[in-house]
C-alpha cells in the first residue's frame, strides 16, 4: 500500500468514525438491542468502507451512512423479532403467585449507556429530543411498529429530515413517507407525533438529584419503608430476562424482602444509561467476599417520585457494556 492509499484510507476511517455514535443510536432505536445495533454500525462501516469508491458524492456522506444502515437494519428486522419489555408481554403478576421465568435473551428490550448512543451537542433542545428518543418506553413503543414505519418515524421525528430526504434514502415518494409518518403517529397514540416530554430535566434538578439520594440511601440501607415513600403508588418493577413484573409499593418491597433478599447490603453505581438516571447494582457475595455485579437498574421519574425501576440481570454481558468490573472488594467509590 503506497503512503498515498495508506493517508487516504485513514482519512476515510477518521470520516466514518465521526458518526458511529449517531449511526448506533438509530440503529438502536431501529433493533432495540444494544449489542445488534452496534453489529448493525459495524456492518454499515464495513461496507461503506468496501464501496466508498462507487460513491458518487450526491448525497452527503452522513446521509449516505444512514441509507447503508437503514437497509442493514431492515434485512435484521426481516425475521420480525420484536423485543419488548414485561409488561409488554405478560399481566401483572401479583406477589404471591411471583416466579422467575427466563425468556430468550432476544425477547428483551436491552438497556444501552447514553455515551455509546447520544452524540455531543450543544443545543440543549436537540439533546433533550435524543435524550428522550432513547427512553425504554419510547424504544419499546417503536418496537410496535412496521420496520420502514419505524426507520420514517425515527428520521422525521428525531433526527429532523425533511420527508423529501427521507424518501429520497428509502427510494420511495415523498406522500408515501408523509402516510407512513401518519400511520406511525397513530399506532403510536402520540397524536401529533411528537414525543412526549419526560420528567427528567438535563442537567437533573435539585429536587431530582435529591430524590436519588434519597434512593440510593433507602435501597444501599434496605429501608422498605423509606423507599415505599419514594415509589408511585402503582411504580412498576421488571427484571429481565425474567418475564415477572410487579405493580405497587406493596409488591415490590413484599418481592425485595422474600425472593430479592439477599440484595440487602448492595451498593448503587450510577451511570447514565437510555437518556434516564441509572446504577450498577453490586450485590453481596458470600462465596468471593466483596460484591459482584447484579443488575444495571434504569429508574423513571415522574412527578418528584420513582415510577419504575427495571433491573437487567444479565450481568455478564450489560457490566462490560458499561466499562464496569464484574466483581469489587470494597464500596464501589472505594474500588473506582
Amino acid at each position: 500500500m503506497s503512503d498515498g492509499t495508506a493517508t487516504v484510507t485513514a482519512d476515510l476511517d477518521v470520516r466514518l468514525e465521526k458518526h458511529r455514535v449517531e449511526l448506533t443510536g438509530y440503529c438502536y432505536r431501529m433493533l432495540g438491542s444494544s449489542f445488534e445495533a452496534e453489529d448493525a454500525v459495524q456492518d454499515t462501516m464495513i461496507r461503506a468502507w468496501r464501496s466508498y469508491e462507487k460513491f458518487e458524492g450526491r448525497s452527503s456522506l452522513r446521509s449516505w451512512l444512514y441509507r447503508i444502515a437503514t437497509n442493514v437494519c431492515l434485512d435484521m428486522l426481516t425475521a420480525g423479532n420484536k423485543r419488548a419489555r414485561p409488561m409488554d408481554l405478560t399481566e401483572s403478576t401479583p406477589l404471591a403467585r411471583a416466579a422467575l421465568a427466563p425468556r430468550p435473551d432476544n425477547t428483551w428490550l436491552e438497556p444501552v449507556p447514553d455515551a455509546r448512543v447520544l452524540p455531543t451537542t450543544t443545543d440543549p433542545a436537540e439533546a433533550a429530543v435524543a435524550k428522550e428518543s432513547v427512553r425504554l418506553a419510547f424504544v419499546a413503543a417503536l418496537q410496535k411498529l412496521p420496520a420502514k414505519q419505524r426507520a420514517v418515524l425515527i428520521l422525521r421525528e428525531v433526527l429532523a429530515w425533511r420527508a423529501s430526504e427521507v424518501a429520497e434514502l428509502l427510494d420511495t415518494t415523498v406522500a408515501s413517507v408523509n402516510s407512513a409518518l401518519q400511520r406511525a403517529r397513530a399506532t403510536l397514540g402520540e397524536g401529533d407525533g411528537r414525543l412526549a416530554e419526560g420528567d427528567v430535566s438535563d442537567p437533573l434538578d435539585e429536587e431530582q438529584q435529591k430524590l436519588l439520594e434519597r434512593y440510593v440511601a433507602a435501597f444501599e440501607g434496605y429501608d422498605m419503608t423509606a423507599l415505599t415513600a419514594l415509589l408511585h403508588e402503582d411504580a412498576v418493577m421488571t427484571m429481565p430476562p425474567f418475564d415477572l413484573w410487579l405493580t405497587g409499593t406493596s409488591d415490590i418491597t413484599g418481592f425485595m424482602t422474600t425472593l430479592g433478599a439477599p440484595c440487602a447490603g448492595s451498593h448503587l453505581v450510577p451511570v447514565a444509561v437510555n437518556g434516564l438516571p441509572g446504577f450498577a447494582q453490586y450485590k453481596p457475595d458470600p462465596e468471593k467476599g466483596g460484591f459482584s455485579a447484579w443488575a444495571v437498574q434504569v429508574l423513571e421519574i415522574s412527578e418528584g417520585r420513582i415510577a419504575g425501576f427495571h433491573c437487567f440481570l444479565d450481568t455478564a454481558r450489560w457490566f462490560p457494556l458499561f466499562d464496569l468490573p464484574l466483581h469489587i472488594e470494597g464500596k464501589p467509590d472505594q474500588a473506582q
